[in-house]
């Protein structure tokens, strides 16, 4: 088949470092081109893939040092590069959330729309109201429970590459939290159930802009305790030892 894949501007594809639906856009990419697809990417210029890729931006949003710049003109233009190539795919695979509903109501029938994050904001279910013609992939059976009547197609689990972390048999006696701070992700409840526990716990986390307010006021006090170590953003290199080292 021919397939295009679309990805968030956000991060590279894989990510450098944090960046959950770039990098299981990537491992999807490869996948199916190893499966014999015909597979194009929308991406920025840096993602490393086996599909073709079709460069929309000269680097990642979050990466990109310019101070004035726009995430909606960047993901808008993407957009219309895909929707002017259409013809050339028998489906498109948007991970981009509902951004690209208005501009291909034409060819729904031809898209999958995979959501990858919350659903539980106040505008949402009017959207997917508007829009039923667009078939939506779940990441959970949980995920779905803000938007049941939405048009669910299926749901299909986040998978990596078995080889990606190594077991490790040795515990260097802390807790891991890895990801971003903020509010969803509940680092706050990792580290009241570490020190109820009374056990190390290490964060590994991004903290965005829109974040920052959360970090200071609810997080920062907490890391206060000799219990939790704040370790910062980490790249993929460093993930597995992270996680192996790990009780939890």
């Amino acid at each position: 088949m021919r397939i295009a894949q679309i990805a968030p501007l956000y991060e590279a594809v894989p990510p450098k470092l944090y960046g959950g639906t770039e990098r299981v856009v990537a491992y999807l990419c490869d996948a199916l081109v190893d499966q014999g697809h015909e597979v194009t990417l929308f991406s920025s210029a840096d993602a490393a893939t086996k599909a073709k890729l079709v460069a929309v931006r000269d680097q990642p949003i979050r990466l990109d040092p310019e101070p004035l710049k726009s995430d909606l003109a960047a993901h808008l233009m993407m957009l219309m590069e895909v929707r002017q190539r259409a013809r050339e795919f028998d489906v498109m695979h948007f991970h981009v959330d509902l951004m690209h509903f208005p501009m291909f109501e034409l060819v729904a029938e031809r898209t999958l729309t995979t959501l990858h994050g919350r659903l539980d904001l106040k505008d949402l279910p009017g959207v997917y109201r508007r829009w039923r013609q667009y078939p939506l992939v779940s990441i959970s059976e949980d995920q779905r429970r803000y938007l049941a009547d939405a048009q669910w197609a299926a749901t299909v689990h986040h998978g990596v590459p078995t080889e990606l972390f190594a077991f490790s048999q040795k515990s260097r006696g802390y807790l891991a939290f890895l990801g971003r701070i903020s509010p969803e992700k509940r680092p706050d409840r990792a580290i009241a159930v570490a020190k109820r526990l009374g056990h190390r716990l290490k964060i590994a986390a991004k903290i965005d802009a829109a974040d920052g307010v959360y970090f200071r006021e609810k997080i920062a006090p907490m890391l206060k305790d000799p219990l939790i170590e704040f370790v910062g953003e980490i790249g993929a290199g460093e993930k597995s030892a992270f996680l192996g080292g790990a009780d939890a």
